[in-house]
C-alpha cells in the first residue's frame, strides 16, 4: 500500500526529548511498511549546514535547508520526521508552507526539567559562559503559536507521548487505524 508523505517536525528545547522521541516514532512507522527518514539537528549540522553558526541568521538558513529536504521526501510518500530546536514562530511557518503536509509537534518540557537531564552537558556549558546564544538561556525560544501536536515530556513517559501523536496522526489521516 502506498502511503502519503508527510513532515513530523519536533520542536522544543535542548533535552525535551525530541530525537528520543522521532527515533521511537520512526521504528513504529518502519513496522508499518512506511518510508521513513530521520532529520535531526545535530546530524545535519555536521553535514548540509556545517557552514553555518547559531545567530538568528544562520539558525533561519539552517531550518531553510532542513525545509527543502523534507519537502522533498515528502512529496515523493516519504514519512519524514525532523527533529530541530527551530526556535522562532516565523520559520516554522515557512517550513509548513513551503513542505504543505506538515505536522508541527511541540516537545513541552520545562526549563529546569531540561537542566537536569542536559545529556549533552550543553546547559552546563552555557551557564559557565563556554557556549553563546543557547536557546532557553541566552537565546529566545518562541513557544508555538498553533502546534498540531502537544507533548508533555516533562509530565509525561515517552510512551505515553509517542502513543499522543501517533493517535493524532491517525486521527489526521496520515496512518492508518492500527487496530
Amino acid at each position: 500500500m502506498e502511503h502519503k508523505g508527510f513532515t513530523l517536525w519536533f520542536t522544543g528545547l535542548s533535552g525535551s526529548g525530541k530525537s528520543a522521541l522521532a527515533d521511537l516514532i520512526a521504528r513504529d512507522l518502519k513496522k508499518r511498511g512506511m518510508k521513513v527518514e530521520r532529520l535531526d539537528g545535530d546530524i545535519v549540522r555536521q553535514s548540509l549546514t556545517s557552514d553555518l553558526g547559531f545567530s538568528e541568521e544562520d539558525r533561519i538558513r539552517n531550518i531553510e535547508r532542513v525545509t527543502f529536504v523534507a519537502k522533498l521526501l515528502t512529496r515523493n510518500g516519504v514519512a519524514v520526521l525532523a527533529s530541530f530546536i527551530s526556535p522562532y514562530n516565523k520559520i516554522r511557518e515557512y517550513s509548513r508552507k513551503e513542505i504543505g503536509d506538515y505536522i508541527l509537534v511541540y516537545v513541552k518540557c520545562s526549563l529546569e526539567e531540561c537542566m537536569k537531564r542536559d545529556p549533552k552537558g550543553l546547559y552546563k556549558k552555557a551557564l559557565a559562559g563556554e557556549i553563546k546564544q543557547f536557546t532557553g538561556i541566552d537565546h529566545p525560544f518562541e513557544e508555538p503559536d498553533n502546534p498540531d501536536i502537544i507533548v508533555e515530556t516533562d509530565k509525561q513517559s515517552i510512551e505515553e507521548s509517542k502513543e499522543i501523536i501517533l493517535k493524532a496522526l491517525e486521527q489526521m489521516g496520515y496512518l492508518p487505524n492500527n487496530n
